[in-house]
Protein backbone atom coordinates (compact mmCIF):
# COMPACT_ATOMS: atom_id res chain seq x y z
CA UNK A 1 0.00 0.00 0.00
CA UNK A 2 1.17 3.66 -0.65
CA UNK A 3 2.07 5.55 2.64
CA UNK A 4 -0.03 8.04 0.38
CA UNK A 5 -3.27 7.92 1.97
CA UNK A 6 -5.71 9.94 -0.06
CA UNK A 7 -5.97 11.89 -3.33
CA UNK A 8 -8.28 15.00 -3.68
CA UNK A 9 -9.88 15.15 -6.81
CA UNK A 10 -11.18 18.30 -8.54
CA UNK A 11 -8.82 20.93 -7.02
CA UNK A 12 -5.32 21.40 -8.44
CA UNK A 13 -4.15 19.15 -11.36
CA UNK A 14 -3.29 15.39 -10.33
CA UNK A 15 0.22 14.77 -9.99
CA UNK A 16 1.80 11.82 -11.74
CA UNK A 17 2.43 10.65 -8.38
CA UNK A 18 -1.14 11.06 -7.67
CA UNK A 19 -1.98 8.53 -10.36
CA UNK A 20 0.80 5.88 -9.37
CA UNK A 21 -0.59 5.84 -5.79
CA UNK A 22 -3.96 5.32 -6.56
CA UNK A 23 -3.66 2.85 -9.91
CA UNK A 24 -0.49 0.92 -8.48
CA UNK A 25 -1.52 1.04 -4.34
CA UNK A 26 -4.88 1.50 -3.78
CA UNK A 27 -4.26 4.66 -2.27
CA UNK A 28 -8.35 6.37 -2.12
CA UNK A 29 -9.06 9.70 -3.89
CA UNK A 30 -11.69 12.29 -2.70
CA UNK A 31 -13.82 14.74 -4.20
CA UNK A 32 -12.94 18.73 -3.84
CA UNK A 33 -15.97 20.47 -2.40
CA UNK A 34 -16.03 23.02 -5.13
CA UNK A 35 -15.71 20.50 -8.08
CA UNK A 36 -19.13 19.33 -7.29
CA UNK A 37 -20.09 22.69 -7.05
CA UNK A 38 -19.21 23.27 -10.90
CA UNK A 39 -20.16 19.62 -12.21
CA UNK A 40 -23.60 20.82 -10.65
CA UNK A 41 -23.82 24.51 -12.61
CA UNK A 42 -22.38 23.39 -16.05
CA UNK A 43 -25.12 20.34 -15.52
CA UNK A 44 -27.87 22.79 -15.42
CA UNK A 45 -26.73 24.23 -18.71
CA UNK A 46 -26.96 20.58 -20.29
CA UNK A 47 -30.41 20.39 -19.14
CA UNK A 48 -31.00 23.48 -20.54
CA UNK A 49 -29.55 22.44 -23.88
CA UNK A 50 -32.12 19.17 -23.69
CA UNK A 51 -35.03 20.88 -23.73
CA UNK A 52 -33.97 23.24 -26.68
CA UNK A 53 -35.83 21.53 -29.75
CA UNK A 54 -32.40 22.89 -31.96
CA UNK A 55 -29.88 19.77 -31.83
CA UNK A 56 -26.88 19.69 -29.80
CA UNK A 57 -24.25 17.25 -30.32
CA UNK A 58 -24.08 14.28 -27.82
CA UNK A 59 -27.59 15.93 -25.93
CA UNK A 60 -29.84 15.07 -28.34
CA UNK A 61 -28.07 13.78 -31.42
CA UNK A 62 -26.55 10.60 -32.18
CA UNK A 63 -22.92 10.25 -32.33
CA UNK A 64 -20.10 10.31 -34.65
CA UNK A 65 -21.30 9.45 -38.22
CA UNK A 66 -24.25 9.79 -36.91
CA UNK A 67 -23.78 13.11 -35.44
CA UNK A 68 -27.00 14.64 -37.62
CA UNK A 69 -30.01 12.22 -36.49
CA UNK A 70 -32.11 14.21 -34.02
CA UNK A 71 -33.01 11.85 -30.69
CA UNK A 72 -36.37 12.62 -29.53
CA UNK A 73 -36.34 13.41 -25.25
CA UNK A 74 -38.22 10.01 -24.35
CA UNK A 75 -35.00 8.17 -26.32
CA UNK A 76 -32.12 9.75 -24.78
CA UNK A 77 -31.48 8.23 -21.50
CA UNK A 78 -31.77 4.80 -24.32
CA UNK A 79 -29.07 6.70 -26.16
CA UNK A 80 -26.82 7.12 -23.64
CA UNK A 81 -26.75 3.27 -22.59
CA UNK A 82 -27.06 2.17 -25.51
CA UNK A 83 -23.53 4.51 -26.82
CA UNK A 84 -21.97 2.63 -23.98
CA UNK A 85 -23.23 -1.02 -24.53
CA UNK A 86 -21.92 -0.79 -28.02
CA UNK A 87 -18.49 1.08 -27.26
CA UNK A 88 -17.81 -1.84 -24.52
CA UNK A 89 -16.41 -4.00 -27.87
CA UNK A 90 -12.98 -4.64 -26.48
CA UNK A 91 -11.59 -8.15 -27.11
CA UNK A 92 -8.36 -10.05 -26.27
CA UNK A 93 -6.43 -10.66 -22.82
CA UNK A 94 -7.69 -8.61 -19.84
CA UNK A 95 -5.83 -5.30 -19.51
CA UNK A 96 -3.93 -4.84 -15.97
CA UNK A 97 -5.88 -3.78 -12.48
CA UNK A 98 -3.24 -0.75 -12.63
CA UNK A 99 -3.88 0.27 -16.22
CA UNK A 100 -8.11 0.48 -15.70
CA UNK A 101 -7.46 1.80 -12.43
CA UNK A 102 -5.08 5.27 -13.72
CA UNK A 103 -7.82 5.45 -16.75
CA UNK A 104 -10.80 5.22 -14.43
CA UNK A 105 -9.04 8.29 -12.22
CA UNK A 106 -8.05 10.25 -14.88
CA UNK A 107 -11.61 10.03 -16.59
CA UNK A 108 -12.71 10.93 -12.77
CA UNK A 109 -10.68 13.88 -12.99
CA UNK A 110 -11.55 15.29 -16.03
CA UNK A 111 -15.80 15.21 -15.09
CA UNK A 112 -14.66 16.74 -11.77
CA UNK A 113 -13.65 20.17 -13.69
CA UNK A 114 -17.32 20.96 -14.72
CA UNK A 115 -16.34 20.94 -18.52
CA UNK A 116 -18.25 17.37 -19.43
CA UNK A 117 -21.86 18.32 -18.39
CA UNK A 118 -22.34 15.21 -16.16
CA UNK A 119 -24.43 15.20 -12.57
CA UNK A 120 -22.72 15.03 -9.63
CA UNK A 121 -23.95 11.66 -9.09
CA UNK A 122 -21.80 10.50 -12.02
CA UNK A 123 -18.42 12.34 -10.54
CA UNK A 124 -19.37 10.02 -6.91
CA UNK A 125 -19.91 6.75 -8.60
CA UNK A 126 -16.68 6.86 -10.23
CA UNK A 127 -14.58 7.91 -6.66
CA UNK A 128 -17.36 5.13 -5.16
CA UNK A 129 -15.84 2.51 -7.74
CA UNK A 130 -12.50 3.38 -7.32
CA UNK A 131 -12.60 3.79 -3.05
CA UNK A 132 -13.96 0.13 -3.35
CA UNK A 133 -11.64 -1.16 -5.21
CA UNK A 134 -14.16 -2.27 -8.23
CA UNK A 135 -12.11 -2.59 -11.25
CA UNK A 136 -13.85 -3.32 -14.55
CA UNK A 137 -12.71 -5.94 -17.07
CA UNK A 138 -11.38 -4.20 -19.83
CA UNK A 139 -9.82 -5.99 -23.09
CA UNK A 140 -6.65 -5.45 -25.25
CA UNK A 141 -8.41 -4.26 -28.25
CA UNK A 142 -10.53 -1.35 -29.04
CA UNK A 143 -9.01 1.66 -28.43
CA UNK A 144 -7.55 3.66 -31.93
CA UNK A 145 -6.24 6.40 -30.10
CA UNK A 146 -8.58 8.82 -31.28
CA UNK A 147 -12.27 10.10 -30.11
CA UNK A 148 -10.74 9.09 -26.81
CA UNK A 149 -10.20 5.32 -25.57
CA UNK A 150 -13.73 4.54 -26.35
CA UNK A 151 -13.82 1.15 -26.01
CA UNK A 152 -11.64 1.07 -22.67
CA UNK A 153 -13.49 3.65 -21.20
CA UNK A 154 -17.11 2.13 -22.66
CA UNK A 155 -16.08 -1.16 -20.12
CA UNK A 156 -15.84 0.80 -17.31
CA UNK A 157 -19.09 2.98 -18.11
CA UNK A 158 -20.71 0.22 -18.40
CA UNK A 159 -19.74 -1.30 -14.91
CA UNK A 160 -20.58 1.83 -13.44
CA UNK A 161 -24.30 1.03 -15.51
CA UNK A 162 -24.22 -2.30 -13.04
CA UNK A 163 -23.70 -4.23 -16.27
CA UNK A 164 -20.68 -6.06 -17.58
CA UNK A 165 -17.85 -7.58 -15.58
CA UNK A 166 -15.62 -6.38 -12.85
CA UNK A 167 -12.62 -7.60 -10.55
CA UNK A 168 -13.53 -7.09 -6.76
CA UNK A 169 -11.18 -5.74 -4.09
CA UNK A 170 -9.46 -9.20 -3.81
CA UNK A 171 -9.29 -9.57 -7.65
CA UNK A 172 -12.10 -12.20 -7.92
CA UNK A 173 -14.29 -11.56 -11.35
CA UNK A 174 -18.15 -11.06 -10.73
CA UNK A 175 -20.74 -9.83 -12.60
CA UNK A 176 -20.63 -5.78 -12.16
CA UNK A 177 -24.15 -5.92 -10.25
CA UNK A 178 -23.41 -7.98 -7.91
CA UNK A 179 -19.73 -6.06 -7.07
CA UNK A 180 -21.72 -2.64 -6.56
CA UNK A 181 -24.25 -4.04 -4.73
CA UNK A 182 -22.13 -5.70 -2.18
CA UNK A 183 -20.54 -2.10 -2.37
CA UNK A 184 -23.40 -0.13 -1.87
CA UNK A 185 -22.98 1.46 -4.77
CA UNK A 186 -26.61 2.54 -6.69
CA UNK A 187 -25.66 1.90 -11.16
CA UNK A 188 -26.13 4.61 -12.76
CA UNK A 189 -29.00 5.78 -15.19
CA UNK A 190 -27.39 7.80 -17.35
CA UNK A 191 -28.86 10.67 -19.00
CA UNK A 192 -28.07 13.47 -21.68
CA UNK A 193 -24.68 13.39 -22.83
CA UNK A 194 -23.14 11.19 -20.01
CA UNK A 195 -22.46 8.53 -22.24
CA UNK A 196 -20.52 10.85 -24.35
CA UNK A 197 -18.60 12.01 -21.52
CA UNK A 198 -17.43 8.98 -20.08
CA UNK A 199 -15.94 7.83 -23.13
CA UNK A 200 -14.30 10.55 -24.88
CA UNK A 201 -10.83 10.95 -23.38
CA UNK A 202 -7.14 10.15 -23.25
CA UNK A 203 -7.04 8.77 -19.91
CA UNK A 204 -6.11 4.73 -21.18
CA UNK A 205 -2.81 6.02 -23.21
CA UNK A 206 -2.02 9.06 -20.55
CA UNK A 207 -2.00 6.55 -17.39
CA UNK A 208 0.09 3.90 -19.22
CA UNK A 209 2.48 7.12 -20.01
CA UNK A 210 2.51 7.72 -16.21
CA UNK A 211 3.22 4.41 -14.99
CA UNK A 212 6.07 3.66 -17.57
CA UNK A 213 7.65 6.99 -16.67
CA UNK A 214 7.68 5.85 -12.92
CA UNK A 215 9.27 2.70 -13.42
CA UNK A 216 11.49 4.27 -15.78
CA UNK A 217 12.79 6.39 -13.64
CA UNK A 218 13.99 3.29 -11.20
CA UNK A 219 15.20 1.88 -14.23
CA UNK A 220 17.23 4.23 -15.57
CA UNK A 221 19.44 4.66 -12.21
CA UNK A 222 19.59 0.86 -12.17
CA UNK A 223 21.32 1.19 -15.41
CA UNK A 224 23.98 3.37 -14.42
CA UNK A 225 24.64 0.99 -11.41
CA UNK A 226 24.70 -1.83 -14.01
CA UNK A 227 26.94 -0.21 -16.11
CA UNK A 228 29.26 0.88 -13.17
CA UNK A 229 29.79 -2.90 -12.42
CA UNK A 230 30.19 -4.29 -15.95
CA UNK A 231 33.22 -1.09 -16.63
CA UNK A 232 34.44 -1.93 -12.80
CA UNK A 233 34.48 -5.86 -13.40
CA UNK A 234 35.66 -5.67 -17.14
CA UNK A 235 38.68 -3.01 -15.96
CA UNK A 236 37.07 0.17 -17.68
CA UNK A 237 38.53 3.03 -17.15
CA UNK A 238 36.34 6.38 -14.94
CA UNK A 239 38.61 8.74 -16.61
CA UNK A 240 35.93 9.19 -19.46
CA UNK A 241 33.34 10.27 -17.02
CA UNK A 242 35.29 13.31 -15.81
CA UNK A 243 33.17 16.68 -15.91
CA UNK A 244 35.14 18.67 -17.84
CA UNK A 245 34.53 16.42 -20.45
CA UNK A 246 30.89 16.23 -20.21
CA UNK A 247 30.87 20.49 -20.03
CA UNK A 248 31.95 20.18 -23.37
CA UNK A 249 28.77 18.72 -24.52
CA UNK A 250 26.20 20.23 -22.61
CA UNK A 251 23.50 17.61 -22.45
CA UNK A 252 21.55 17.81 -19.27
CA UNK A 253 21.08 13.55 -18.96
CA UNK A 254 24.72 12.66 -20.41
CA UNK A 255 26.29 14.68 -17.67
CA UNK A 256 23.82 13.56 -14.87
CA UNK A 257 24.65 9.96 -15.71
CA UNK A 258 28.30 10.85 -16.01
CA UNK A 259 28.01 11.96 -12.17
CA UNK A 260 26.30 8.96 -11.25
CA UNK A 261 28.84 6.80 -12.73
CA UNK A 262 31.68 8.53 -11.07
CA UNK A 263 30.11 8.65 -8.00
CA UNK A 264 29.53 4.65 -8.23
CA UNK A 265 33.17 4.18 -8.93
CA UNK A 266 34.97 5.80 -6.46
CA UNK A 267 37.18 4.62 -4.64
CA UNK A 268 37.41 1.14 -6.32
CA UNK A 269 39.98 -0.94 -5.74
CA UNK A 270 39.47 -2.71 -9.02
CA UNK A 271 39.72 0.69 -10.99
CA UNK A 272 42.66 2.14 -9.09
CA UNK A 273 44.00 -1.38 -9.62
CA UNK A 274 44.74 -0.67 -13.34
CA UNK A 275 45.16 2.92 -13.34
CA UNK A 276 49.04 3.01 -13.84
CA UNK A 277 49.61 3.02 -17.82
CA UNK A 278 52.45 0.80 -17.20
CA UNK A 279 49.91 -1.89 -16.02
CA UNK A 280 47.04 -1.03 -18.46
CA UNK A 281 47.87 -0.32 -21.85
CA UNK A 282 44.50 0.04 -23.27
CA UNK A 283 43.96 3.40 -25.04
CA UNK A 284 40.34 3.83 -24.71
CA UNK A 285 37.13 1.22 -24.08
CA UNK A 286 34.45 0.09 -25.92
CA UNK A 287 32.03 2.38 -26.75
CA UNK A 288 29.59 0.27 -24.71
CA UNK A 289 31.39 0.73 -21.96
CA UNK A 290 32.95 4.80 -22.50
CA UNK A 291 29.43 6.03 -24.09
CA UNK A 292 27.36 4.70 -21.21
CA UNK A 293 26.48 7.83 -20.10
CA UNK A 294 25.90 9.28 -23.71
CA UNK A 295 22.71 6.43 -23.93
CA UNK A 296 21.71 6.58 -20.65
CA UNK A 297 21.08 10.45 -20.57
CA UNK A 298 19.65 10.52 -24.05
CA UNK A 299 17.16 8.44 -22.69
CA UNK A 300 16.63 10.80 -19.41
CA UNK A 301 15.90 13.62 -21.36
CA UNK A 302 13.56 11.78 -23.30
CA UNK A 303 11.63 10.63 -20.41
CA UNK A 304 12.00 14.63 -19.24
CA UNK A 305 10.55 15.73 -22.54
CA UNK A 306 7.68 12.64 -21.87
CA UNK A 307 7.08 14.00 -18.59
CA UNK A 308 6.34 17.20 -19.82
CA UNK A 309 4.00 16.23 -22.19
CA UNK A 310 1.73 13.96 -19.42
CA UNK A 311 1.74 17.22 -16.71
CA UNK A 312 0.47 19.26 -19.49
CA UNK A 313 -2.26 16.72 -20.09
CA UNK A 314 -2.79 16.01 -16.69
CA UNK A 315 -4.06 19.90 -16.52
CA UNK A 316 -6.64 19.21 -19.45
CA UNK A 317 -10.10 18.61 -19.82
CA UNK A 318 -10.88 16.23 -22.43
CA UNK A 319 -14.38 15.77 -24.06
CA UNK A 320 -16.34 16.33 -27.10
CA UNK A 321 -18.47 18.07 -26.70
CA UNK A 322 -16.73 20.21 -24.37
CA UNK A 323 -17.90 22.83 -22.07
CA UNK A 324 -16.25 26.18 -22.05
CA UNK A 325 -16.03 29.09 -19.35
CA UNK A 326 -18.50 31.16 -20.89
CA UNK A 327 -20.91 28.56 -21.36
CA UNK A 328 -20.60 26.89 -24.86
CA UNK A 329 -21.17 23.65 -25.85
CA UNK A 330 -18.79 23.50 -28.17
CA UNK A 331 -17.32 20.50 -30.48
CA UNK A 332 -13.46 20.35 -30.93
CA UNK A 333 -11.32 17.45 -31.11
CA UNK A 334 -9.09 17.53 -27.61
CA UNK A 335 -9.85 14.08 -27.52
CA UNK A 336 -6.87 13.22 -30.27
CA UNK A 337 -4.21 11.20 -29.12
CA UNK A 338 -1.09 12.44 -30.87
CA UNK A 339 0.97 14.23 -28.15
CA UNK A 340 0.72 11.43 -25.97
CA UNK A 341 1.53 8.37 -28.65
CA UNK A 342 4.29 10.29 -29.75
CA UNK A 343 6.00 10.33 -26.42
CA UNK A 344 5.29 7.01 -26.03
CA UNK A 345 7.23 5.68 -28.83
CA UNK A 346 9.67 7.70 -28.19
CA UNK A 347 10.08 6.27 -25.13
CA UNK A 348 9.90 2.79 -26.45
CA UNK A 349 13.29 4.00 -28.90
CA UNK A 350 14.81 5.26 -25.83
CA UNK A 351 13.98 1.85 -23.74
CA UNK A 352 15.09 -0.04 -26.82
CA UNK A 353 18.63 1.85 -26.96
CA UNK A 354 19.10 1.19 -23.16
CA UNK A 355 18.62 -2.33 -23.38
CA UNK A 356 20.77 -2.82 -26.35
CA UNK A 357 23.96 -1.44 -25.13
CA UNK A 358 23.73 -3.11 -21.65
CA UNK A 359 23.05 -6.34 -23.69
CA UNK A 360 26.49 -5.61 -25.48
CA UNK A 361 28.47 -4.86 -21.96
CA UNK A 362 27.24 -8.30 -20.54
CA UNK A 363 28.43 -9.88 -24.03
CA UNK A 364 31.88 -8.44 -23.57
CA UNK A 365 31.77 -9.75 -19.73
CA UNK A 366 31.14 -13.67 -21.58
CA UNK A 367 34.21 -13.13 -24.17
CA UNK A 368 37.22 -14.07 -22.93
CA UNK A 369 39.26 -12.24 -26.22
CA UNK A 370 36.80 -8.67 -24.60
CA UNK A 371 37.10 -9.39 -21.10
CA UNK A 372 40.27 -8.55 -19.59
CA UNK A 373 41.18 -12.00 -17.83
CA UNK A 374 37.29 -13.21 -17.24
CA UNK A 375 37.10 -17.31 -17.89
CA UNK A 376 34.92 -17.94 -20.60
CA UNK A 377 30.88 -16.89 -20.27
CA UNK A 378 32.22 -16.98 -15.97
CA UNK A 379 32.31 -20.66 -16.27
CA UNK A 380 33.46 -22.31 -13.25
CA UNK A 381 35.02 -25.27 -15.19
CA UNK A 382 35.10 -24.31 -19.01
CA UNK A 383 33.97 -26.82 -20.82
CA UNK A 384 32.23 -28.71 -18.18
CA UNK A 385 30.18 -25.54 -17.49
CA UNK A 386 28.60 -23.04 -19.84
CA UNK A 387 28.02 -20.33 -16.89
CA UNK A 388 26.37 -17.42 -18.04
CA UNK A 389 26.19 -18.52 -21.96
CA UNK A 390 22.62 -18.60 -21.87
CA UNK A 391 21.77 -15.92 -19.80
CA UNK A 392 23.01 -13.51 -22.91
CA UNK A 393 20.89 -15.69 -25.08
CA UNK A 394 17.81 -14.71 -23.37
CA UNK A 395 19.06 -10.54 -23.25
CA UNK A 396 19.59 -10.87 -27.14
CA UNK A 397 16.36 -12.20 -27.43
CA UNK A 398 14.50 -9.90 -25.64
CA UNK A 399 16.45 -6.60 -27.48
CA UNK A 400 15.58 -8.33 -30.55
CA UNK A 401 11.86 -7.75 -29.16
CA UNK A 402 12.23 -4.29 -27.93
CA UNK A 403 13.49 -3.24 -30.92
CA UNK A 404 10.72 -4.40 -32.49
CA UNK A 405 8.57 -2.86 -30.60
CA UNK A 406 10.14 0.20 -30.96
CA UNK A 407 8.51 0.96 -34.51
CA UNK A 408 6.07 3.42 -34.33
CA UNK A 409 2.69 2.79 -33.88
CA UNK A 410 1.92 6.29 -33.74
CA UNK A 411 2.69 7.13 -37.65
CA UNK A 412 -0.39 4.40 -38.81
CA UNK A 413 -3.71 5.10 -39.00
CA UNK A 414 -6.88 3.44 -39.65
CA UNK A 415 -10.47 5.38 -40.91
CA UNK A 416 -13.15 5.01 -38.69
CA UNK A 417 -16.71 5.53 -38.73
CA UNK A 418 -17.69 5.85 -41.66
CA UNK A 419 -14.60 8.33 -42.54
CA UNK A 420 -15.83 10.67 -39.92
CA UNK A 421 -13.02 9.63 -37.73
CA UNK A 422 -10.62 9.46 -40.73
CA UNK A 423 -7.10 9.94 -38.79
CA UNK A 424 -6.39 8.65 -35.68
CA UNK A 425 -3.42 7.97 -33.23
CA UNK A 426 -2.76 4.51 -32.21
CA UNK A 427 -1.68 5.96 -28.82
CA UNK A 428 -3.73 3.40 -26.72
CA UNK A 429 -1.70 0.51 -29.05
CA UNK A 430 1.85 2.85 -27.99
CA UNK A 431 1.16 2.63 -24.59
CA UNK A 432 0.54 -1.44 -24.49
CA UNK A 433 3.82 -1.31 -26.48
CA UNK A 434 6.17 0.65 -23.80
CA UNK A 435 4.68 -1.43 -20.61
CA UNK A 436 5.92 -4.99 -22.90
CA UNK A 437 9.23 -2.87 -23.60
CA UNK A 438 9.64 -1.47 -19.61
CA UNK A 439 9.31 -5.15 -18.83
CA UNK A 440 11.97 -6.05 -21.37
CA UNK A 441 14.60 -3.88 -20.40
CA UNK A 442 13.84 -4.57 -16.60
CA UNK A 443 14.97 -7.93 -17.49
CA UNK A 444 17.68 -7.19 -19.84
CA UNK A 445 19.12 -5.21 -16.93
CA UNK A 446 18.66 -7.96 -14.65
CA UNK A 447 21.15 -9.78 -16.60
CA UNK A 448 23.64 -7.47 -16.63
CA UNK A 449 23.66 -7.47 -12.83
CA UNK A 450 23.50 -10.93 -12.25
CA UNK A 451 26.44 -11.19 -14.69
CA UNK A 452 28.49 -8.48 -13.34
CA UNK A 453 28.51 -9.49 -10.01
CA UNK A 454 29.91 -12.92 -10.74
CA UNK A 455 32.25 -10.94 -12.71
CA UNK A 456 33.14 -8.82 -9.93
CA UNK A 457 33.68 -12.01 -7.22
CA UNK A 458 36.38 -13.49 -9.84
CA UNK A 459 38.20 -10.21 -9.29
CA UNK A 460 39.16 -11.24 -5.81
CA UNK A 461 41.27 -10.10 -4.02
CA UNK A 462 40.07 -6.86 -5.16
CA UNK A 463 37.09 -5.55 -3.80
CA UNK A 464 34.26 -3.23 -6.09
CA UNK A 465 33.47 0.16 -5.02
CA UNK A 466 31.11 0.90 -2.05
CA UNK A 467 28.44 0.94 -3.95
CA UNK A 468 29.13 -1.82 -6.51
CA UNK A 469 30.02 -3.59 -3.73
CA UNK A 470 26.54 -3.39 -1.92
CA UNK A 471 24.85 -4.28 -5.30
CA UNK A 472 27.00 -7.51 -5.51
CA UNK A 473 26.04 -8.09 -1.56
CA UNK A 474 21.75 -7.66 -2.81
CA UNK A 475 22.68 -9.99 -5.55
CA UNK A 476 24.11 -12.95 -3.64
CA UNK A 477 20.65 -12.93 -1.37
CA UNK A 478 19.00 -14.35 -3.73
CA UNK A 479 21.60 -15.71 -6.16
CA UNK A 480 24.97 -17.76 -5.57
CA UNK A 481 28.02 -17.08 -7.03
CA UNK A 482 30.94 -18.55 -9.00
CA UNK A 483 30.78 -22.16 -9.05
CA UNK A 484 29.31 -25.07 -10.93
CA UNK A 485 26.45 -24.47 -13.53
CA UNK A 486 23.08 -24.55 -11.48
CA UNK A 487 19.83 -23.80 -12.43
CA UNK A 488 19.61 -20.48 -13.92
CA UNK A 489 16.12 -18.97 -14.35
CA UNK A 490 14.84 -18.31 -10.87
CA UNK A 491 18.28 -16.27 -9.57
CA UNK A 492 17.42 -14.37 -13.43
CA UNK A 493 13.82 -13.79 -11.89
CA UNK A 494 14.71 -12.62 -8.37
CA UNK A 495 17.49 -10.34 -9.23
CA UNK A 496 14.45 -9.38 -12.08
CA UNK A 497 12.38 -8.64 -8.90
CA UNK A 498 15.25 -6.84 -7.26
CA UNK A 499 15.70 -4.01 -10.19
CA UNK A 500 11.69 -4.13 -11.33
CA UNK A 501 11.44 -3.19 -7.47
CA UNK A 502 14.21 -0.80 -7.11
CA UNK A 503 15.91 -2.61 -4.81
CA UNK A 504 19.31 -2.75 -6.72
CA UNK A 505 19.33 1.03 -7.19
CA UNK A 506 18.43 1.67 -3.39
CA UNK A 507 21.31 -0.38 -2.73
CA UNK A 508 23.61 1.96 -4.48
CA UNK A 509 22.00 5.30 -2.97
CA UNK A 510 22.50 4.07 0.42
CA UNK A 511 26.18 3.81 0.33
CA UNK A 512 26.56 7.52 -1.42
CA UNK A 513 26.39 5.93 -4.90
CA UNK A 514 23.72 7.52 -6.45
CA UNK A 515 23.83 11.39 -6.06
Amino acid sequence: MSSQTSVMVGGDPLRPEDVVAVARHSARVELAGEALERVAKTRALVEDLADDPDPHYGISTGFGALATTFIAPERRRQLQASLIRSHAAGTGPEVEREVVRALMLLRLQTLATGHTGVRPDVVRTYASLLNAGITPVVREYGSLGCSGDLAPLAHVALAAMGEGRVRDADGVERAAADALAAASIAPLELREKEGLALINGTDGMLGMLLLALHDLAVLLDTADVAAAMSIESQLGTDAVFASDLHALRPQVGQAASAARLRTLLAGSPIVASHRDPSVCTRVQDAYSLRCSPQVHGAARDTAEHALLIASRELAAAIDNPVITDDGRVQSNGNFHGAPIAYVLDFLAIAVADVASISERRTDRALDPARSQGLPPFLADEVGVDSGFMIAQYAAAGIVSELKRLAVPASVDSIPSSAMQEDHVSMGWAAGRKLRRAIDGLGRVLAIEVLTAARALDLRSPLEPAAATGAVRDLVRTVAGGPGPDRFLSPEMEAVTDLVASGAVARAAEQTGGMR
